[in-house]
């Protein structure tokens, strides 16, 4: 068996997770991936992976084989494109995904001019409100929020988004203006699902992460329905700022309990991890995250809470 073709199987079942999963992604069935791992270690007379009915696990051996692996399909794919010229100039297609809301405001303009300046290049754009997994799913980029603990990624900082609560003016005058997170109960609240799945709303308390459970009087699972909601009057919604901010800045939605929104979460621009990376992904992160950090701070652009100030209690003398 060719041996390079045992290592790209031994890189698909780890970074899949799986050999059922690696036999899909290479298109081979699951008897020719083990037979390909079981070559492999014979030939090198030793176990690569612990496997058990549930999981994975690289051995040492395992782990530091991965690399040699990784570098050396590298060098072989990166050969193949200098001799037929994509590396000289970026072309192919290329796969990216964001939430649904920020690509269609944020991120969509920028792939329209990624295009005009690389014509060799086409571009699927994915919008999806969960979490994809890069190497399962064939995706080249990703945008995401939040803290990314996937080791197996490389990711670039572009920004950052805060979680806000906004209400209509005539909402506030009708109901009252909440000030503690504790006068939420007293109100209606529309839920996003994207953001608040679990039904609980987030809050800094002076420094202090802390959250309560609410029971929403609407709730939907796309984020402008619940900004439309808000807008009209029916209730308190909790977005992120760069959906809100123009909005917001022009008055037709008002802040909500500002000083206690919760801390803002980094955006960042996430590529599989690859020693060498294709001419078309390194062209298009080039292009797009000084974009994407220009976007988010025009869109972004609500004022950030001030710090409340505890009041003192009279001394009683």
């Amino acid at each position: 068996m060719d041996r390079l073709h045992e290592m790209e199987v031994f890189v698909a079942v780890v970074d899949s997770g799986s050999f059922a999963r690696a036999g899909t992604r290479l298109r081979i069935s699951p008897p020719a991936v083990t037979r390909a791992v079981s070559s492999l270690e014979e030939r090198l007379g030793t176990r690569l992976l612990n496997r058990t009915t549930r999981s994975l696990n690289l051995t040492e051996a395992g782990k530091r084989f991965l690399e040699s692996c990784r570098r050396l399909l590298a060098d072989v794919d990166e050969a193949e494109k200098e001799a037929i010229g994509e590396t000289a100039v970026p072309q192919g297609h290329l796969t990216v995904t964001a939430s649904v809301t920020f690509g269609r405001i944020a991120l969509r303009p920028i792939i329209s001019g990624f295009l005009a300046q690389h014509p060799r290049i086409t571009v699927s754009l994915i919008l999806l409100d969960r979490v994809v997994d890069l190497v399962d799913e064939g995706i080249d980029v990703a945008v995401r929020i939040g803290s990314l603990p996937d080791s197996s990624v490389i990711a670039r900082r572009v920004g950052e988004v805060r979680r806000v609560m906004t209400a209509s003016a005539d909402y506030l005058a009708n109901r009252g203006t909440p000030h503690h997170p504790a006068d939420l109960k007293r109100h209606d609240l529309i839920a996003f699902t994207g953001l608040m799945s679990n039904r609980e709303l987030r809050f800094d308390d002076n420094g202090r992460p802390s959250h309560i459970t609410f029971h929403p009087r609407f709730e939907v699972n796309d984020a402008a329905a619940a900004i439309s909601a808000a807008e009209a009057g029916d209730g308190i919604a909790t977005a992120l700022c760069y959906m809100v901010g123009e909005k917001m800045r022009k008055g037709q939605l008002l802040p909500v309990l500002q000083p206690y929104w919760p801390a803002p979460a980094p955006v960042q621009i996430a590529y599989p991890h690859s020693r060498l990376l294709a001419a078309k992904v390194r062209a298009f992160v080039d292009w797009s995250a000084p974009r994407l950090a220009t976007a988010l701070s025009e869109l972004s652009a609500v004022e950030k809470p001030e710090p409340r100030v505890r009041k003192r209690r009279p001394v009683r003398r």
